[in-house]
């Protein structure tokens, strides 16, 4: 599959640092076998989870927004790799599948673009090449009743995501229409107008096309709302939001009884789980701000609604170790595993 760089054994045990007397993920987590048919394989697979990451910064660079966010996959990859494999979590229900690389499309529009009117032009009509590839390996995931965990990359991925998840399920006889409900732990909307793809308009994309049911955003952050957003989503009774100033500044709701009522508001059919690290303190993403949740509260979110919805997938976006202006953070990896484990944990209990 062109742009899709599937994971050997040999891959995974090159991340993965073994040690007498401990056994790590990596040495339990499943990978597709050498083959010409991919899709067979994974039909054959037992695993539940399928773990592939989208390490790109186009959708990113199409909102104007700072590059990076292709940093985060390997650093989280390696950090999940080596956690212990316990009674808590083994990964032996996970195979990691392995993950997109759209370099040479980067690479050509950045070396041949000649204004930033034809740069952002080129960014966001190469998108619509990502939101293809994403969405059809997505649907084969999917189709076939597993959950995919899916890290980024840009929140644009969103888009085929959910597009490619209510494809499958459909396909699969789950739901009985093409759609799925969202949840949305973020600091922005990300409803921005249909303007041409970029990370700031997949769930409107996806509400337009009829992929996207119900859609709540926990936690968004006043300030970034537009007017004609915040109209929009007003008179649409299938979009819920809770601000991050009614939670932590005016205390009408606090942070679990938001999750809540995000899992009530899209608890009649299957749900995605999204995360934008941007909404967490201290953590390096494209679109940092100065206040935030902090990570204790974003792991209970992945719990909590892993606990009570019906998870469709997790897709964990907007993360980054080093953004283009030079700014590190070598924890984000960490981070990432962390919620990525307690997602699988959570659902384990089932």
């Amino acid at each position: 599959m062109k742009h899709f760089k599937f994971y050997s054994k040999e891959d995974i045990l090159s991340l993965t640092k073994i040690r007498r007397f401990e056994t790590r993920i990596g040495e339990r987590i499943k990978h597709l076998p050498v083959t010409n048919d991919w899709m067979e394989a994974l039909q054959q697979s037992a695993e539940k989870y399928v773990l592939l990451g989208i390490p790109e910064d186009i959708g990113v660079k199409a909102n104007y927004g700072t590059g990076g966010t292709d940093t985060a996959w390997l650093p989280f990859l390696s950090c999940f790799l080596n956690n212990q494999s316990n009674d808590f979590l083994n990964g032996e229900n996970i195979l990691l599948l392995g993950h997109f690389d759209f370099g040479d499309i980067k690479y050509l529009i950045e070396n041949n673009a000649d204004n930033p009117d034809e740069l952002i032009e080129a960014y966001r009509h190469a998108v619509n090449s990502i939101d293809d590839a994403v969405e059809n390996m997505i649907k084969v995931i999917t189709a076939l009743k597993k959950i995919p965990i899916v890290i980024g990359g840009g929140q644009n991925n969103a888009y085929p995501i959910i597009k490619g998840t209510a494809k499958g399920l459909h396909k699969a006889d789950v739901i009985p229409l093409a759609q799925i409900n969202c949840i949305n732990l973020d600091a922005h909307v990300d409803f921005s107008a249909t303007e041409g793809r970029h990370n700031g308009n997949g769930f409107h994309y996806a509400e337009e096309d009829g992929y996207l049911g119900k859609y709540c955003i926990i936690g968004v952050h006043e300030n970034t709302i537009s007017q004609n957003v915040l109209l929009e989503i007003h008179n649409n009774p299938f979009i819920d939001y809770i601000t991050y100033e009614e939670i932590f500044i005016h205390g009408r709701k606090n942070f679990m009884q938001s999750v809540a009522h995000a899992t009530g508001f899209t608890e009649d059919t299957y749900t995605g789980i999204e995360l934008d690290l941007n909404c967490i303190e201290q953590v390096l993403s494209s679109g940092m701000l100065p206040a935030g949740i902090s990570v204790l509260q974003a792991r209970q979110y992945v719990t909590f609604t892993a606990q009570d919805s019906k998870p469709a997938y997790l897709h964990i976006s907007e993360g980054a170790v080093q953004l283009v202006d030079g700014k590190k953070n070598d924890t984000t990896g960490i981070l990432i595993s962390y919620l990525v484990s307690d997602f699988v944990k959570e659902l384990s209990q089932d």
